[in-house]
């Protein structure tokens, strides 16, 4: 798979997602301190059960991601590994996609779906994306009201689920999924 520059610009964006302390890596830990940030700030503590499957999932991911992509086998993955192993397909393809980031956005909403309507709030989006993808809050508010196509406030998981789906997959820059970890220039 070619990866158009624009393309590039996600995938870089979402890297740092996972680098959330900016050594330049992807590392275990960052894995494991994300879920403990974002389940923390949504008053999950360690005995939660809704914690305990994002984390499971999480390793998962991990495991995935480490095992395809860490071309030198040193336990985390550089930026170049993440892209090379994106374009060689082995992370996610659109056939695989909805087997791996539906459980995924399901244990996320388990967690951020504070009052249990089933949508996420502004806020409730807001601190997702800031304490589990390092997102900084003023791109989440310019994301959030993209993502709410219907405008009444909230995003569903199927909506979050579609967001993802055109991230990874879709070249047009003003597709709302573009938008999803906020402005691709800041």
């Amino acid at each position: 798979m070619n990866i158009s520059p624009f393309l590039n610009k996600k995938l870089a964006r979402r890297f740092k997602g996972y680098d959330f302390d900016g050594n330049g890596y992807a590392e275990k830990t960052d894995f494991e301190q994300a879920v403990a940030r974002m389940c923390e700030a949504f008053g999950h503590g360690p005995d939660s059960a809704a914690r305990q499957r994002l984390y499971d999932l999480t390793m998962q991911l991990w495991q995935r991601l480490v095992t395809t992509a860490d071309a030198n086998a040193d336990g985390r993955i550089s930026e170049a590994e993440y892209l090379n192993a994106f374009a060689n397909s082995m992370l996610v393809t659109p056939e695989n996609f909805e087997q791996g980031y539906r459980p995924f956005c399901s244990a996320v909403m388990d967690i951020v779906d504070v009052d249990g309507d089933g949508r996420q709030s502004l806020e409730e989006y807001e601190l997702w994306m800031h304490t589990l993808i390092n997102v900084p809050k003023a791109d989440t508010r310019v994301a959030f009201r993209l993502l709410d196509k219907d405008g009444i406030g909230y995003i569903t998981t199927d909506e979050m689920v579609e967001a993802i789906r055109e991230y990874y997959f879709n070249e047009d820059p003003q597709s709302i999924g573009s938008w999803l970890l906020g402005p691709l220039d800041s």
